[in-house]
């Protein structure tokens, strides 16, 4: 009877300590999930203040002195401050020691142990208890393996693979970092181009505004032109706006890239010469061929590749036998008079998997997908090369093919403007003839500023797509 009221207790307790989830302690007894939201619905709140985001280092300042930053001068802010470059560069340290784990191998384990240990036992002849003993003393042992069927070799070549992976991935990352603020530089160079055609067309619709008041004062014109020619004047208005807007976000996201404050006051220097559009004379054929060979991403990709094939060969030999020498030398020391006993022990092993429950089957087969696996990346990243080369190469083509047309387009569209303008005021003409050509004038012109950022956006983009830093200088060598 006492027994089942201590069970009704137990049972009772074990309720008690159900969950608010329906579980018993036994299936949460941490209470974990106390720590997360109660349904997939709710907001999580955090039980403990949250930690501050750690900032990161000060980026060194554009000295005061500074004039325009040409981009050569914004490159080198960019590779100094930009944090990919430190997080490659260290990934890529981190992967050199990762290869010296591995050679660690090739040396001998060597460690060092002090004892001190107080015991009684039954003596095994007699079955007497025998009194405690206290003993202690240092002792060194070490092992070394002889011979794995190049189990040890495999992991130090997959090393060693991974870091010439890391290498080449720090050189992509150098190149999209300048990619990146060639891209800001030249869409800042483009908007600013953008706001001095803005405020060019404001200045020309004024001009029509104020000839078509002069008309109607003159009685030449009705108010219906006038309100026509503020309402263009008002819509260049808030074109102008919203470009000087553009231009300061494309400002603060060239200073981002380059790794300086956003709020800095940062002045680039303009493009001086025009695009040198007949610099570039390397075939289709030969630039796909030098990608293959210099672009480091492909490269580290083909790496990756030989790394996982590497390591699953590794995988694979350890299911195999391995020889190893052991040996250890101590001396036990004890509390009495007796005298010090040294030991000694050398050992030859001969390791031999039997079973590890199918652990070693798995790991063979897991290591052969990830070598597949990174093969298939490779070759997707070979094929995605190509293509950026062939888009790149032809995108440059047609950027330089309009520079050609937009600048016949902005001579002949200026000239029409000119002219239209004089015959309205000298009375001939309509307002919507005058507008109509001022608009033309100022499409030509936004093209004109759109083709050269083009150009100069494709030959930045066929760099990258190539991986060459600057391939108007490798075409002239």
């Amino acid at each position: 009877m006492l027994a089942l009221r201590r069970l009704g207790f137990v049972v009772a307790i074990l309720g008690a300590a159900q969950s608010v989830h329906g579980q018993y302690f036994w299936q949460d007894p941490y209470r974990n999930e106390s720590k997360v939201a109660p349904t997939p619905g709710s907001y999580w709140t955090p039980p403990v203040e949250l930690p501050a985001v750690t900032r990161p280092p000060a980026a060194a300042p554009v000295p005061a002195a500074a004039g325009a930053l040409t981009l050569p001068e914004l490159t080198e802010y960019a590779l100094r401050n930009n944090p990919r470059t430190r997080e490659a560069w260290l990934a890529a340290r981190a992967a050199a020691a990762g290869v010296g784990v591995e050679q660690a191998d090739l040396l001998p384990q060597v460690s060092g142990l002090y004892t001190a240990t107080r015991l009684q036992q039954a003596s095994a002849t007699t079955g007497a208890v025998v009194p405690w003993q206290t003993r202690w003393g240092p002792a060194i042992s070490f092992s070394y393996l002889l011979y794995d069927f190049g189990a040890r070799g495999a992991q130090i070549d997959a090393a060693q693979f991974r870091l010439l992976a890391a290498n080449l991935s720090q050189n992509r990352v150098l190149q999209d970092v300048v990619f990146q603020v060639e891209q800001a530089y030249y869409r800042l160079i483009g908007t600013d181009a953008l706001v001095k055609v803005n405020d060019q067309t404001l200045q020309n619709l004024k001009t029509a505004y104020d000839a078509a008041q002069r008309r109607r004062e003159s009685g030449l014109a009705t108010a219906a032109d006038v309100y026509r020619a503020e309402t263009q004047v008002a819509q260049a208005e808030v074109n102008l706006t919203r470009s000087r807007g553009e231009l300061e976000k494309a400002r603060g996201l060239l200073a981002n890239a380059a790794g300086l404050p956003v709020d800095g006051k940062l002045r680039i220097a303009p493009i001086s010469t025009a695009p040198r559009t007949e610099e570039i004379t390397s075939s289709l054929s030969d630039l796909l061929e030098r990608a293959k060979q210099t672009r480091p991403d492909l490269v580290a990709a083909e790496a990756q590749a030989r790394a996982s094939r590497a390591t699953a060969q590794a995988v694979s030999k350890a299911t195999l036998p391995a020889i190893e020498v052991t040996g250890s030398a101590g001396r036990v020391i004890f509390p009495d008079n007796r005298p010090v006993v040294p030991t000694y022990n050398i050992a030859l092993n001969l390791r031999i998997p039997i079973f590890t429950g199918f652990r070693d089957t798995y790991s063979v087969r897991q290591a052969e997908a990830q070598a597949a696996q990174a093969e298939a990346t490779r070759d997707r990243l070979y094929q995605q090369t190509e293509l950026d080369v062939w888009q790149a190469y032809y995108d440059l083509q047609t950027a330089a093919s309009e520079i050609t047309s937009t600048a016949t387009q902005v001579k002949s569209a200026e000239q029409t403007s000119q002219a239209t303008l004089a015959r309205y005021r000298a009375g001939f003409g309509s307002l919507l003839d005058l507008i109509t050509a001022q608009l033309d004038e100022s499409s030509a012109r936004v093209q004109q500023v759109q083709s050269y950022l083009d150009w100069y956006t494709a030959v930045s983009r066929l760099n990258f797509s190539v991986g060459l830093n600057d391939l108007m200088a490798g075409d002239k060598k």
